[in-house]
């Protein structure tokens, strides 16, 4: 089980969230603790009477940042736990974290496939006083792995994997509940995989079936710039109305994705993070023999998706790489030169063409391993060193030499500063 929890300055913000999944009939309202309950179920009056369980808590301590617990417990996709259960669930992780006689309302969503609950809380007690969050992330731990041992729940190892990994496939419209299911490959994606440009972000969602776009124009004379989202087939053609960012969160939009880009940017040029499939990707266009497919094909076998963008004359001008091992994705540039889409067009309408494998690469740390696995890479490959067995190659032969002249200079140079 996964816990996470979240710390806000707005009450009113935590409730109407919940409130509109429980207005949409994708939340249920199953326990709470010190609460005020209305047995007319009338929306109205059970958000005015939540936010009213809170007041008196809330007003004893206002130099607290951010007074408002906003909690989701998060079981295995393959745990199943009856409602009864969940309640108690909730119950016991509130006891446990020190929250046990706070007022708190439990929310249970069933939005997508993993059932979960939210808990709307605080952090302030009806003194004043506020509850100590020493060592919180600890505790949680040691809560969650207590709750799965007596529930009987999956243990967890990889928080992130866990709540993200059943949505990274592709959208089925025949599966139904559109909306749903571009809302949970979004999110999954975007919490997933690393980008730099909003058409790297656009090529990652291409792989599974979701097309966004970017919107502009004027309201009242104030210009905007908004996101659409959009379910598409297999071949790209759009299968329902744009959902607009806002519909499935404000990180998703124009700004929430400027900030995630310029986060990634900062990271890749600090070198956090850097390309490490220059290798398959040279080899699959030495191998593929100028052949696009092939190519596609021997890099899908690697684990990596390749999107190319043609104009109205079918010429490539981009070319973007989504390592699905790594959860990164690159233009063709990011990779070097060597890779960028004029390079493909070349290769593909010029069957001699053969990729630089001398090109030089970034200074990422990854550099010094290239040349000998590149060799025994391509070697075990394609035979070129063993020309017997295919009968002679000029190309192939040509780059023999070219690997064993750098070789021999490599060697010739060791010693000399």
């Amino acid at each position: 089980m996964v816990a996470k929890i979240n710390r806000g300055v707005s009450l009113y913000g935590a409730v109407i969230y919940n409130q509109r999944k429980v207005d949409e009939s994708t939340a249920r309202i199953i326990t709470g603790n010190r609460m005020i309950t209305d047995i007319t179920g009338n929306p109205h009056n059970v958000m005015q009477q939540t936010l009213w369980a809170f007041d008196s808590y809330l007003a004893a301590n206002r130099n607290t940042e951010k007074p408002v617990l906003h909690i989701s417990l998060n079981p295995s996709v393959d745990d199943r736990l009856t409602d009864g259960q969940f309640a108690e669930l909730a119950r016991e992780y509130m006891q446990k974290m020190g929250y046990g006689d706070q007022p708190y309302i439990v929310y249970l969503h069933e939005d997508i496939d993993r059932r979960h609950v939210h808990i709307i809380s605080t952090c302030v007690k009806e003194n004043g006083e506020k509850i100590s969050d020493a060592y919180e992330w600890n505790r949680s731990m040691k809560a969650c792995r207590e709750l799965e041992r007596k529930f009987g729940l999956k243990q967890v190892e990889n928080k992130r994997k866990e709540l993200l990994e059943p949505y990274l496939k592709k959208a089925d419209y025949q599966s139904g509940d559109v909306k749903k299911q571009v809302s949970n490959i979004v999110k999954s994606v975007f919490g997933s995989y690393r980008f730099q440009s909003f058409g790297e972000y656009s090529a990652l969602l291409s792989c599974f079936n979701i097309e966004t776009k970017q919107v502009k124009g004027e309201f009242d004379g104030v210009p905007y710039n908004g996101i659409v989202y959009t379910m598409t087939d297999d071949t790209g053609k759009p299968l329902c109305t744009p959902i607009k960012s806002s519909l499935i969160g404000k990180r998703y939009g124009y700004e929430g994705l400027e900030k995630r880009i310029g986060y990634n940017v900062r990271e890749y040029k600090a070198k956090k993070w850097q390309p490490k499939i220059r290798n398959e990707v040279a080899i699959a266009m030495h191998g593929c023999r100028g052949d696009r497919e092939a190519f596609v094909r021997l890099l899908a076998g690697k684990g990596i998706d390749t999107i190319f963008r043609e104009n109205d004359e079918g010429r490539i001008y981009g070319a973007t790489f989504i390592d699905h091992k790594n959860r990164e994705v690159y233009n063709g540039s990011r990779l070097g030169k060597e890779f960028s889409a004029n390079a493909f067009e070349r290769l593909f309408n010029n069957p001699d063409s053969i990729p630089d494998l001398d090109a030089h690469m970034p200074d990422t740390g990854l550099q010094s391993g290239f040349s000998s696995d590149m060799e025994s890479a391509i070697e075990q490959a394609f035979g070129i060193f063993n020309l017997e067995a295919n009968g002679p190659d000029p190309q192939e032969e040509a780059l023999a030499r070219k690997l064993q002249r750098k070789k021999k200079k490599k060697h010739r140079s060791r010693g000399i500063s």
